[in-house]
């Protein structure tokens, strides 16, 4: 096996082509975020973007991206915001971790959503987890019939929400693939305030990731499209999604909602709009990401497993590494996998979320003198 790095601004066209067609010959790889669109979108913010290519007699036929920091720690691209990370490779081709990893120059790789067949990593697997999945089927009679039939025990809750939102406030509408971008900052806005509301980290406050999706959103191509979906009551928009599909995944990423409009559900009724539309337009399984919320228990048909963990070569750097990000992984997932951990812990976020917003709104009251 021969492996070369490259920039993914970098790669050849006939590369690019080579790993859109490992894409398309295994089911497990065809999800957006292991596309060579996306390692480039990370690549523009992101120092230390690379891409190993596995060759086997001259041909490329594994595809490899990951961050590299300066003394060879890695991560899986776009860790934090990936919800699937994997080696990308043709059917029957065969590679080694710890070659992998020489080639590579790392020491360490962490990863957190890996695809659960890449057995190579296996051994360094330190966990498990469910990522519950939409598997759609498109139909011709509309969006009522069609929740009828895919959602029996939520259409009639649903539908009369939507009545309900249309006679309170406008029209309901939605529109698969908005293109106005000014959209895609009310996004962006309403997810921010949202992170902030539930105590968590506000990732829109992180100027790399609004260039990313301003970024993403931009891309058109067969195998990555940034896909904004907008939910209008009138002229009034009341919730959107954005994320990316490829040929046949489409990947559930930043749904938010203006809050004024809760009682109506919106959230709910954002997936469920997006499933339906989604199907129409050639997307075979919408991927509603790892984590257990309420309404993915609601929504799923079933769960793919995807891993965690650290695969490590003998060095100082991966046993300091380990030492330092081990405990904080397993500390959040014996919190999440416990509800009488989760829920006190959620009710604490929500609480420092409130004093940060309160705390917040009282100094903007207050003028700029006041800070």
């Amino acid at each position: 096996m021969d492996i070369t790095i490259h920039r993914p601004d970098d790669l050849s066209a006939s590369i690019q082509d080579a790993w859109h067609r490992a894409m398309d010959e295994s089911p497990e790889y065809a999800n957006p975020f292991l596309a060579p669109e996306f390692a480039a979108g990370i690549g523009r913010y992101r120092g230390g973007t690379q891409v190993a290519v596995l060759r086997e007699n001259g041909e490329p036929v594994g595809f490899f991206p990951y961050e590299r920091n300066v003394v060879g720690a890695g991560r899986a691209i776009g860790l934090g915001l990936s919800d699937c990370q994997a080696l990308v490779h043709c059917p029957g081709v065969t590679w080694d971790a710890q070659e992998l990893l020489r080639a590579c120059g790392l020491s360490i790789l962490e990863f957190d959503h890996l695809v659960e067949e890449q057995k190579p990593f296996g051994r360094y697997v330190t966990g498990t987890f469910a990522s519950p999945v939409v598997d759609l089927k498109p139909g011709d009679s509309g969006y009522a019939e069609w929740l009828r039939a895919a959602y029996p025990g939520q259409a009639k809750t649903t539908l009369k929400k939507e009545r309900r939102l249309g006679r309170d406030v406008g029209d309901v509408r939605f529109v698969f693939d908005e293109r106005d971008p000014r959209l895609l900052r009310t996004l962006m806005q309403w997810k921010s305030a949202q992170y902030r509301r539930t105590g968590r980290m506000d990732r829109f406050a992180r100027p790399w990731i609004v260039d990313l999706v301003d970024h993403l959103f931009q891309v058109r191509e067969e195998h990555f499209t940034g896909v904004l979906s907008v939910l209008y009551a009138g002229d009034r928009p009341v919730a959107a999604h954005f994320g990316p599909r490829s040929r046949t995944v489409l990947a559930a990423w930043f749904t938010a909602y203006d809050p004024e409009f809760h009682r109506y559900s919106p959230g709910l009724m954002m997936h469920l709009r997006i499933a339906e539309a989604a199907a129409r337009h050639g997307v075979s399984m919408l991927d509603l990401g790892r984590g257990d919320k309420e309404y993915k228990d609601w929504l799923k048909t079933r769960e793919l497993r995807v891993g965690e963990g650290f695969a490590t070569r003998p060095h100082p750097v991966a046993a300091a590494h380990r030492l330092w990000r081990r405990p904080v992984r397993g500390l959040r997932n014996l919190v999440l996998a416990h509800p009488t951990l989760r829920e006190p812990a959620d009710r604490l976020l929500k609480t420092v979320g409130t004093l940060r917003t309160s705390g917040r709104a009282d100094s903007e009251r207050a003028g700029p003198h006041a800070r």
